[in-house]
């Protein structure tokens, strides 16, 4: 169960992970211990994750994002699902309901390396159609989500 505590506790790492458990206990008003108990119980339960850097994709070459809708056949989405997300360039895979059953949002260098990964899409058995959106602008991209106001 995440508490308000643990929820504060993430807060800080999600603004900043490398903080250290002392400046997160100052930061809460609690014991070091308590910092170094709750995170570990966090990660152990799943809570977190890991931890990474907020990267800026397009500094890295990968300046083209597409968002892709996949309709596929029912008894082969979750092993299609599990091949897409074993591509580097798959950022998120998601199983969804509407008119597609798969949406992807995936980063590219170019077009050309776009046009392979759904080419790639559409051989997968069990794929019957995708419809590929590219992002002209990214308005907010932000992996995490605010559990304070």
């Amino acid at each position: 169960m995440v508490d308000e505590l643990d929820r504060k506790i993430i807060s800080l790492l999600q603004k900043n992970a490398r903080l250290s458990y002392r400046e997160i206990a100052r930061e809460l008003n609690v014991a070091v211990g308590t910092v170094y108990n709750r995170i570990k119980r966090l990660e152990e339960e799943g809570v977190i994750k890991g931890y990474s850097p907020i990267l800026d994709y397009e500094k890295l070459g990968f300046g083209l994002t597409a968002l892709i809708g996949i309709k596929a056949k029912g008894r082969k989405i979750t092993e299609i699902e599990g091949r897409i997300a074993e591509k580097n360039n798959a950022m998120m895979v998601y199983d969804i309901t509407g008119e597609f059953d798969i949406f992807v949002i995936a980063k590219f260098r170019n077009r050309e390396e776009m046009n392979r990964f759904v080419k790639w899409l559409l051989s997968l058995d069990g794929v019957e159609k995708t419809n590929t959106s590219v992002a002209m602008e990214v308005v907010k991209e932000e992996p995490r989500l605010r559990l304070e106001d």
